[in-house]
């Protein structure tokens, strides 16, 4: 026999249930505003962690240029990043490989109050707009690579290139932050002519500076490049940010010193040099040395005395494994500048060579900040200073990851090294112009 079944007893009971179910299951599942609030900030990590250092600095660059903003977190786990949460932030760290943690907003209150503590060597510091990045450099090949070009395209950071007929037009009022691509502002064409003056790509380095130059009414390329240097130096002092490696650090200030001297071997612009240049450099206009000499000799692979000496018997007495330098650690707090240029994930950075492989610390002036050194050895690595409104870093050697790198090597392949700490260094400066500029003011060096 089959059950009897009571329709309306199994109605009346369907109705309760559904009524019980409309009141319960927007209990149950999440409100939506309560799951972003517990999730609503992204946390991008600095430390031993992170797996790309240098393309988290892309993924805050894209963040700051879609319009928002962010905290750079000095000191804490390795000088960490964190803005509230964009689904295009998080998507674009994926698929850059860039470790990311979504953490709740309680979370990211108590990360900040751990970082203010009075008793702690941190600090944060707003990030607020990206800075609108130019570098400087021929449009033509050179047979060697440029760090901090290499840097930015792997990291993603967006830039475009000027050269000298541009800045001398004024654009650099378009921009916020320049680097200076390996490059000789003297004149001396990088001082390659005893090694590769019949070199094609020699040849036509000189042919096209000479071109450009008498192009725009300069008799000689070392005349031109003064005008260059100098109008940089204005942007500076109107604000910019300028970054340099290499033989871009002191070739600028010799050029500075020697804006009415003539410090140019006949080899090189057809008439000889000053014989007592030495004696008329002028100091005053130069941003980080003073007290150096130039180096008068044509075929002498150098430019003067800033670089340190005799490279060759420096090489001979230090070990490659022992060649390191170090970051200075300064106080977050009253020094956020220093702080933020020198965020790494270790203190400690393997040394490499280049034109300009570091500074002797005799020739620094006296209120620019030494940012690392290497230890035992009277030379700087790396230092910063401000020229009125604006700053400056330099930064020596010619590439963090290849120890000699030589004319005519390939360029480094940062797919093997994205966590460099020698890279780090260069990226830290694409993000120091994007701290909140009122602030900025405030941390003028005297």
């Amino acid at each position: 026999m089959k059950p009897h079944v009571n329709y309306h007893k199994n109605s009346t009971t369907h109705l309760v249930i559904t009524l019980l179910l409309a009141i319960l299951i927007p209990v149950m599942q999440p409100d939506p505003v309560v799951a972003q609030a517990q999730s609503s900030y992204v946390l991008i990590p600095m430390d031993d962690g992170q797996r790309n250092h240098l393309k988290a600095y892309g993924v805050m660059f894209q963040h700051l240029l879609d319009g928002n903003t962010g905290k750079w977190l000095l000191n804490y786990r390795g000088g960490s990043f964190m803005a509230p949460h964009t689904d295009e932030m998080v998507h674009t760290s994926r698929v850059r490989g860039v470790t990311v943690e979504q953490i709740p907003a309680a979370r990211a209150r108590q990360i900040i109050e751990q970082v203010e503590r009075s008793n702690v060597n941190m600090s944060v510091v707003e990030l607020e707009k990206a800075p609108r990045i130019a570098v400087y450099t021929p449009d033509h090949a050179l047979p060697w690579d440029d760090a901090v070009t290499l840097a930015l395209t792997y990291a993603e950071v967006p830039y475009e290139t000027i050269y000298n007929e541009e800045v001398l037009k004024g654009i650099l009022d378009e921009y916020d932050w320049l680097h200076l691509h390996h490059e000789d502002f003297t004149g001396q064409h990088g001082k390659f002519w005893a090694a590769y003056r019949n070199q094609p790509w020699y040849i036509r380095q000189v042919r096209d500076l000479e071109e450009m130059a008498s192009g725009m009414g300069f008799d000689k390329v070392s005349e031109m490049k003064k005008a260059v240097v100098w109008t940089i130096r204005e942007f500076i002092s109107e604000g910019g940010f300028l970054f340099a490696m290499c033989s871009g650090t002191d070739t600028f200030d010799i050029a500075l010193a020697a804006m009415e001297i003539d410090i140019v071997p006949t080899q090189f612009d057809g008439d000889p040099a000053d014989p007592d240049a030495n004696e008329k450099l002028d100091f005053r206009n130069t941003l980080a040395f003073e007290n150096f000499e130039v180096t008068l000799n044509p075929a002498e692979y150098r430019h003067g005395n800033i670089d340190i000496l005799n490279v060759q018997q420096r090489m001979a007495e230090v070990d490659e494994e022992m060649d390191y330098f170090t970051l200075f650690n300064f106080s977050a707090k009253w020094d956020p500048v220093p702080t933020m240029l020198n965020q790494n994930h270790v203190s400690s950075i393997k040394g490499f060579y280049g034109q300009t492989t570091a500074f002797r610390k005799e020739t620094i002036k006296n209120n620019v900040v030494i940012l690392a050194k290497s230890p035992g050895r009277n030379e700087a690595k790396y230092i910063h200073g401000n020229l009125g409104e604006g700053f400056f870093t330099f930064y020596g050697g010619h590439d963090p990851e290849d120890y000699t790198h030589r004319v005519g090597d390939p360029p480094t392949e940062l797919e093997l090294f994205p966590n460099s700490p020698g890279y780090r260094l260069i990226l830290n400066n694409i993000l120091f112009p994007a701290a909140q500029k009122q602030e900025m003011q405030t941390w003028l060096l005297p």
